[in-house]
């Protein structure tokens, strides 16, 4: 994956309020949450929870979907395996063993 693409996924969630709201979008699952539920979850004002949210959608890591009046906030479980296996597949990598 893009390191310029990594880099944007971690800044975002690099804001306390930003990373709040993903976690509770995580914890949802597939189907997602309400924003209404998102915002009563986690009390904070629509326009702040709005800015954030499209800060989120914006780099990747979740969607929208709109059923009737009510629009959902879903993970992008793949973009969030991609943001951790980048950090985990470099683990050790550069270690010296140590000789026998």
């Amino acid at each position: 994956m893009d390191i310029g693409f990594i880099a944007k996924a971690l800044k975002e969630l690099g804001h306390p309020t930003r990373l709040m709201i993903y976690r509770a979008v995580v914890r949802a699952g597939y189907q997602g949450i309400a924003v209404g539920g998102l915002q009563q979850k986690l009390d904070i004002p629509g326009s702040t929870l709005s800015h954030h949210v499209s800060s989120l959608v914006s780099a990747g890591l979740m969607t929208q979907r709109r059923e009737g009046r009510t629009l959902f906030c879903i993970a992008e479980y793949d973009t969030l395996q991609s943001v951790i296996g980048f950090l985990q597949d470099e683990c050790c990598a550069d270690e010296q063993k140590p000789a026998v």
